[in-house]
């Protein structure tokens, strides 16, 4: 092999090198590139996305005030329930005091 034939055979090495990187590029560049009508798609999804997640945010803070408001509610009727229990012992023991009280006056009576 003389330095002509050299030459051209590792321009034609080169060269089709050349051409399959060129080619290459191409390929990736088909397969990764994103057309518009994705673009757009893509920006409405994150924005219905964002849409969402202020609802999911608003719907746990009405749930946190509701809890709050029926945790309240429960402490107050509790505390109504024992004062109620209260009341209703001590009007037991009085009605119990009241017929001890009526039966002693009726025994002195008889």
């Amino acid at each position: 092999m003389n330095r002509t034939e050299f030459i051209i055979a590792t321009a034609i090495v080169l060269f089709v090198a050349f051409c399959m990187g060129w080619f290459a590029n191409w390929l990736v560049h088909k397969f990764i590139r994103v057309s518009q009508s994705d673009v757009g798609e893509l920006e409405k999804m994150a924005q219905e996305l964002h849409e969402a997640e202020e609802t999911r945010d608003q719907a746990i803070t009405y749930l946190q005030q509701r809890e709050a408001e029926l945790t309240n509610q429960l402490s107050q009727t509790e505390a109504e329930l024992a004062a109620t229990m209260d009341g209703l012992r001590e009007a037991r023991r009085e009605a119990e005091e009241m017929r001890i009280h009526i039966e002693k006056v009726t025994a002195k009576s008889v």
